[in-house]
């Protein structure tokens, strides 16, 4: 669901959400808060913020690093973006800005007014991936997105993290072998199980 469908009948929190200004004039943009949501959807997907392909498109990881964690989890497009598969809600729900040669941080005021509502009204979530360091650190606690990744079978079934699958990630993913070859499969498992658990319900 994103800022344009957050509308009549859709979930409440998802429209409040949209309507939120909280990092008006600390970001270079307009506050367009990107978020997809359902309480039945079984996997949480946790990730940094919007860049901006998904602000100018108003559809969040809509962006080749999109086509890569959709690779990841063995996903179509088409199920990737059914709110009732997955609910997404980036660590920031705005896009920052830029900071030196990448991104900017997610503002930490995001999660800090919306995360704790949203864990509760996620009824349904039984996985949640952590994509990249920043959701890492919120929900996990200290340690590197290496270190963090590497012990995966360390937080499950509740956590799976990840890094980010942007293009800096393909040389981190050459030095890291171990990541295909023990945690894809892992990660591509554990979501095809609940997605078809979820069309038995």
């Amino acid at each position: 669901m994103t800022d344009e469908t957050a509308g009549a009948g859709q979930p409440d929190l998802a429209r409040e959400i949209a309507a939120c200004r909280a990092c008006a004039g600390k970001i270079p943009y307009e506050p367009r808060p990107l978020v997809q949501l359902s309480r039945t959807a079984p996997i949480l997907i946790a990730s940094q913020a919007p860049g901006t392909k998904a602000h100018d498109s108003g559809l969040t990881f809509d962006d080749a690093s999109g086509d890569r964690l959709r690779d990841w989890l063995g996903v179509s497009r088409a199920q990737f973006y059914d709110p009732a598969n997955f609910a997404i809600a980036a660590m920031g729900f705005c896009y920052p800005g830029r900071a030196g040669s990448g991104d900017a941080p997610p503002r930490r005021e995001c999660a800090a007014l919306w995360r704790p509502r949203l864990t509760d009204w996620l009824g349904g979530v039984q996985l949640t991936l952590l994509v990249g360091s920043h959701a890492q650190a919120h929900y996990l606690g200290r340690g590197t997105m290496t270190e963090h990744v590497r012990a995966f079978r360390d937080h499950l079934p509740r956590y799976l993290p990840l890094p980010h699958p942007s293009w800096r990630t393909k040389l981190w993913m050459q030095r890291n072998p171990w990541f295909q070859a023990d945690v894809l499969p892992e990660l591509r498992a554990r979501v095809h199980a609940l997605l078809q658990a979820r069309r038995k319900d």
